[in-house]
Order: structure tokens, then C-alpha cells, then sequence
């Protein structure tokens, strides 16, 4: 599969995976979950789905759980909505850049405080 269409692919599992944990996921395990990225295989017989939860480990570990066990009704959901010859079987990974980013952002701003001094 080229690369622009396997972008495209890509783009697309992330946006209705996103829809649907806003909209039609209701398990109370699930707590602010977003996706940050989709590797789909070139086969598109597997996709790597990355998210980041907001929230202490017990919300990441929770979220993770609720992700796992909805992956069969995830992976239904796609079947229906999106055109794809095959549907990828889904891999649920925790993305914790957002969280160093942010650990990062706070040791920066108190070296600079302490800089000032």
C-alpha cells in the first residue's frame, strides 16, 4: 500500500475512534481519553492505537482496561463506518508524551525560577 493512502487510513481510524469514545462509549472505567496516533500495518491487518489518558495512574490503568475489553465493539464500529476491504485488528498503547512534555515544561520553568535568583 503507498504511503499517502496508508496516511489517509491511518487518519481515519484515528477520527472515528475518537467520535465514538466521545459519543458512544459509556463505560464508567473510561476516563478523558484521547487519541494521539494510529499506526496501521501495511497489510492493514493490524493498527496500533495510541492514547493518552488525563489523569493518575489508576485512570490510565482503568482507561486502558475499558479500551481493551471494547476493542471487539471498536473494531465492529470501524467495520461499519469506514470502506475498508480489511478491518485492522486493534493494539491499545498508552502514549505518556504528553506527560513528560508537560513534566519537562514544569522542571524548565523552575530552573528558570531559580536562575532568576
Amino acid at each position: 500500500m503507498q504511503g499517502k493512502r496508508l496516511d489517509r487510513v491511518n487518519q481515519l481510524v484515528k477520527e472515528e475512534i475518537s467520535t465514538l469514545l466521545q459519543r458512544e462509549l459509556k463505560d464508567p472505567r473510561l476516563g478523558f481519553v484521547s487519541v494521539t496516533e494510529v499506526e496501521t500495518a501495511r497489510d492493514l491487518r493490524t493498527a496500533k492505537v495510541f492514547v493518552s489518558v488525563l489523569g493518575d495512574e489508576a485512570q490510565w490503568t482503568g482507561s486502558l482496561t475499558a479500551l481493551v475489553s471494547a476493542r471487539g465493539f471498536i473494531r465492529n464500529w470501524l467495520r461499519q463506518h469506514l470502506d475498508l476491504r480489511v478491518t485492522p485488528e486493534l493494539d491499545f498503547r498508552p502514549d505518556r508524551s504528553m506527560e513528560h512534555a508537560a513534566r519537562i515544561q514544569a522542571l524548565l520553568r523552575q530552573v528558570s525560577g531559580d536562575a532568576g535568583r
